[in-house]
């Protein structure tokens, strides 16, 4: 059983740390590891352009991953940006990013004070099913973030569809 915590992926890394990703699946004894697929700007899907509060048609900055876990494909990840924060940035240029973009975000004034998720399930389409290396119509989870800084400015929604089999999601939730 996969136990993954959201927290440590929200909170800005220090120099020479790995990545959250790293770090965990290092924490349980596993390797972690990640292949960048793609870097565009484009029209995200609506639901995304609703949640950055972009008008419909506007374009942002996706970074495209599927995350590994001791080499098997676990997770396609879509982190979209509005163009206005990303753009001139290494968010919107194909590479690593040093310290990650939650570090560079941080960096450009935008730390995560708050982050919304919602969790879906259903099954891998055609295309998801091919790169995580299961058959279409697989279970996947579906976990869409959103990322806002303490004056409430949004500035990151991903997308992440996971292998269900042997996930399981940890929440800590801090009330008052």
């Amino acid at each position: 059983m996969w136990i993954v915590d959201s927290l440590p992926y929200l909170s800005p890394r220090l120099e020479g740390e790995v990545d959250a990703w790293t770090q965990e699946a290092a924490q349980a004894g596993r390797t972690g590891t990640q292949r960048l697929r793609e870097v565009a700007t484009e029209v995200p899907p609506s639901e995304v352009a609703a949640a950055l509060g972009l008008v419909p048609g506007r374009p942002a900055v996706v970074r495209r991953r599927t995350m590994f876990l001791d080499d098997r494909p676990v997770e396609l990840t879509d982190s979209w940006y509005p163009v206005e924060i990303a753009g001139g940035t290494t968010l919107a240029e194909t590479g690593k990013i040093k310290g990650g973009a939650v570090t560079l975000l941080a960096g450009i004034g935008y730390p995560v004070h708050e982050a919304r998720e919602d969790i879906t399930f259903r099954g891998a389409t055609s295309g998801e099913a091919a790169e995580l290396g299961l058959a279409a119509g697989t279970p996947v989870i579906v976990l869409s973030r959103t990322c806002l800084n303490a004056e409430g400015v949004v500035f990151e929604s991903s997308v992440m569809v996971m292998v269900a089999e042997g996930r399981h999601l940890r929440y800590r939730l801090v009330a008052g």
